[in-house]
């Protein structure tokens, strides 16, 4: 079994190393050469996607296809290079995946979203996220394509987390009263898409999120905790005065329900709120450095 990954990075990861441990091989496209060094001391093979031959290759025996690559303003592009490929290879994966982002849920003042929620994006990123959903979505039932969506929250894990935050002295908390996010550990994010693999369905849409959303602050605090180290004080939020990821961050709360992942895959997150999870983070931090 092969999976073929455009946009290797921190998600892309973690499904690779989650799949390689069944026995799957796995290819990525990257386009320069520390990305395709990355993907090769993973054990992947690494494929520059301006090689068109490379990708037809790499893609005609790939069971799995994962992009992950932010669209920008033509749209993913990942799509066209893929469905290129895939033509000319004549090939037809058993499952196709699109990470999305529940910002295309928009703001719901802390109110619950589910996948057959209206889509109300409020940034720019998010208003393309949407497009490329549906550009995917269209694709997929053109061509006979098992395509599927999966729409994430925040990502942490090893390397990407609170604790970063803190230990650089970049962590905020701030005063922003029923304001609260879903989140999800990367390890529960390639276990829900390995789920979503082992059943796929055509134009099947997933939130991949953990079971308790909350507070960012509160997030904050505990993993202050876990260190040893003093909460950063709260301080008032004032959107004018964030920058704009941060601003576009602050700008939305809305809770994510992940009962039709649970329904449809028989997935659970082995992290259901951000107190495993930071806890896992700090033991398999503490663990690579000994």
């Amino acid at each position: 079994m092969k999976l073929f990954v455009f946009g290797y990075g921190f998600s892309g990861g973690a499904l690779a190393r989650r799949l390689r441990a069944e026995g799957w091989s796995f290819a990525a496209a990257a386009r320069n050469p520390q990305a395709r060094a990355a993907v090769e001391a993973e054990g992947g093979r690494a494929v520059d996607p301006s090689d068109r031959d490379g990708l037809v290759e790499a893609l005609a025996d790939a069971q799995a296809v994962l992009a992950t690559a932010p669209p920008g303003p033509e749209g993913c592009p990942a799509l066209p290079l893929v469905v290129s490929a895939l033509a000319r290879a004549g090939a037809f994966p058993d499952w196709i995946g699109y990470l999305s982002t529940t910002g295309v849920y928009g703001d719901r003042g802390g109110g619950w979203v589910f996948e057959e929620s209206r889509l109300a994006a409020v940034s720019l990123e998010g208003a393309r996220r949407v497009a490329a959903e549906r550009d995917w979505l269209e694709v997929g039932r053109g061509m006979g394509l098992t395509v599927t969506i999966h729409r994430l929250p925040g990502i942490y894990g090893p390397g990407r987390s609170a604790f970063d935050r803190l230990r650089e002295g970049r962590a905020r908390r701030y005063a922003a009263p029923g304001q609260v996010f879903s989140r999800v550990h990367v390890e529960d994010l390639a276990a829900g898409l390995a789920a979503s693999i082992a059943r796929p369905r055509a134009g099947g849409i997933y939130n991949l999120c953990d079971d308790e959303p909350a507070p960012n602050g509160e997030v904050i605090a505990y993993a202050a905790q876990l260190l040893g180290l003093p909460a950063p004080p709260e301080e008032p939020l004032n959107l004018d005065a964030l920058a704009p990821s941060a601003r576009r961050f602050y700008a939305e709360t809305k809770r994510v329900s992940n009962a039709r992942a649970k329904a449809e895959l028989g997935w659970r997150p082995a992290y259901p709120t951000y107190r495993e999870g930071l806890a896992a983070v700090l033991e398999a931090e503490r663990a690579a450095q000994s």
